[in-house]
């Protein structure tokens, strides 16, 4: 990522006014819990790390310790030592006190061996199976978001006023360049506070609904570090949003009648040469192309959990949003699940449509990575391409809803193998446990059809 600071004994000297330091870790959702320390803890911290408890990648999305993972009270809520990832110490840019942030992954306490419960440790597993082929993943996130008011409205979100009329935008045309306007100074500040971090962001387009907004990371050749980019944008957003005395939501469906936010994901593959192994025509994909595409088309289903981990994630999927249904590639294609984007043959790569901004980007881009390596392995040959309406040509056929995926994930061997059993017993325990909560819960809707009615 680049901080430019070689050590903490150099980024102490560079801010003398530096009050606090936030040490992170994001958790199997991509929340991102950690410690605030004294700034004179953090040589430590490079030295020797810090004891954090592993139960942090046993917690559902309410924060709380699922015991069916085995790794809260079954194992006495046991500590293991987190260590800074290299290139991530920076400063918060929207702190009132002047407070620095350090991303850092879980390790066993011999300081050697990483936690298979980390999401990064995951995929740090599976790009190393590229390495076997001489090959380096190259990828970027687009991730949507909504603004929304700090005020619900009886529950529910409503768009924020605008800073500049004072009124609350009932419309949004895509690519608007006055609704951009309505929000410029929170934007701005987005975009600044990413350069000041080193966060590649590169541009901030107004979507199509009230208050939904995309912004685009640029490429890097470490796909891990790419999954970095897109977990600390995202908190960067929600903080500057404070700043500007608003909130924002990744969540995947937050209004029913508008559209939903994606997490697409563009990848490609260098050789060691730094030659994208993916060029070529798109209409007439080569083989590496071809089979990458095939091995996601047949895995998709398998990955839908780890695409789509929320109960809301699945009120996303409907037609006139171009959200896929189906497990479809075409060229230039935004029907369809996997995109082929025209333009530059060099350049080609695979825009995998799927995913709800409310997925963990490490997890997303894990299965993504599994199933393009799984499709070369093996040779996978896709399904004809699709031209035109892919929601008019093809069945819906992804699953539909979260226990669904669930038992796909958990049943599936190509994600055993790829993501570890281990780390899938502990993932899909987490969202069975939320599952069976929110099932649990009557809703409103349930009063309101039964009570006086049965």
């Amino acid at each position: 990522m680049g901080s430019g600071f070689a050590s903490a004994d150099a980024f102490l000297q560079a801010h003398p006014e530096l009050q606090f330091i936030d040490l992170l870790i994001p958790d199997m959702n991509g929340i991102v819990r950690g410690k605030r320390v004294d700034p004179s803890t953090l040589p430590k911290v490079f030295e020797r790390g810090i004891a954090m408890p592993a139960s942090i990648f046993a917690l559902n999305i309410q924060g709380t310790t699922v015991e069916e993972t085995g790794l809260g009270l079954d194992i006495g809520e046991a500590d293991r030592v987190c260590l800074p990832i290299d290139g991530t110490l920076t400063m918060e840019p929207w702190q009132k006190r002047p407070t620095g942030q350090l991303l850092l992954t879980m390790y066993e306490l011999d300081r050697e061996t990483p936690f298979f419960a980390d999401p990064r440790v995951v995929l740090q597993s599976i790009v190393k199976r590229f390495e076997e082929l001489g090959l380096t993943p190259v990828a970027a996130y687009e991730l949507e978001f909504y603004l929304i008011d700090q005020e619900n409205l009886a529950g529910r979100p409503q768009p924020p006023k605008s800073p500049i009329s004072g009124k609350r935008p009932a419309g949004t045309q895509a690519y608007s360049i006055d609704d951009l306007d309505e929000y410029a100074e929170f934007l701005a500040d987005v975009l600044d506070a990413a350069h000041e971090q080193a966060l590649p962001a590169d541009a901030l387009v107004a979507e199509s609904a009230p208050g939904q907004f995309e912004v685009n990371l640029h490429y890097v050749d470490d796909a891990v570090q790419a999954c970095d980019h897109a977990t600390l944008l995202k908190r960067l957003i929600k903080n500057m949003a404070y700043d500007h005395e608003m909130d924002t939501t990744f969540m995947a469906k937050p209004y029913h009648n508008q559209a939903g936010s994606g997490m697409h994901l563009h990848v490609s593959l260098v050789d060691g040469e730094g030659r994208n192994v993916f060029a070529g025509d798109a209409e007439e994909p080569n083989d590496m192309l071809r089979w990458a595409v095939g091995g996601l088309v047949a895995t998709m289903n398998d990955a839908m959990a780890l695409f789509c981990p929320n109960i809301n994630s699945y009120r996303r999927f409907s037609p006139e949003y171009y959200v896929p249904s189906a497990a479809t590639w075409g060229v230039d294609n935004r029907t369809a699940s996997l995109r082929l984007p025209g333009g530059d043959p060099e350049a080609l790569r695979i825009e995998h449509r799927v995913a709800g901004a409310d997925a963990n980007p490490y997890l997303l881009m894990a299965a993504v990575l599994s199933g393009i390596h799984y499709g070369i392995s093996n040779r996978i040959e896709p399904p004809p391409v699709t031209v035109g309406n892919a929601h008019e040509q093809h069945e819906a056929s992804l699953v539909n809803n979260l226990r669904d995926a669930l038992r796909e994930l958990g049943q599936s061997p190509v994600m055993a193998d790829y993501l570890g059993r281990e780390f899938l017993d502990v993932f899909v325990a987490c969202k069975e446990h939320e599952l069976n909560e929110f099932e649990m819960t009557i809703s409103d809707l349930e009063y309101l059809w039964y009570l006086h009615t049965v």
